[in-house]
């Protein structure tokens, strides 16, 4: 028998171990400009997300409306990016131009 799976535990550990890949090639190479792997990382994360939100094929599958184009998968691949970004602490920075001091 199958057990069930919490699919919140798969997302916590995707994205807890792309960090920690990041974090772990910053070490090894004290070189490596952070932006690059940051680039990097989400080039392939991206890669990923198009390749898992391929449609099944089937024209009427409500499932697959959303991303059963190229120009929807773009579109739903950046609203979620959007609200990935609106909702991390890294979102505003202290070092932001339009930053208030008091």
């Amino acid at each position: 028998m199958k057990e069930e799976y919490d699919d919140s535990e798969a997302y916590d550990s995707a994205a807890r171990e792309a960090i920690n890949l990041g974090n772990r090639l910053a070490d090894v190479d004290q070189e490596a400009d952070v932006w690059d792997i940051a680039d990097g990382l989400l080039a392939g994360a991206v890669q990923y997300w198009l390749y898992a939100r391929q449609p099944c094929g089937n024209p009427e599958c409500e499932d697959c409306e959303t991303v059963n184009t190229a120009e929807k998968r773009l579109s739903e691949l950046l609203r979620y990016i959007d609200e990935l970004v609106k909702e991390s602490e890294y979102y505003h920075s202290p070092n932001d131009i339009n930053a208030g001091t008091a």
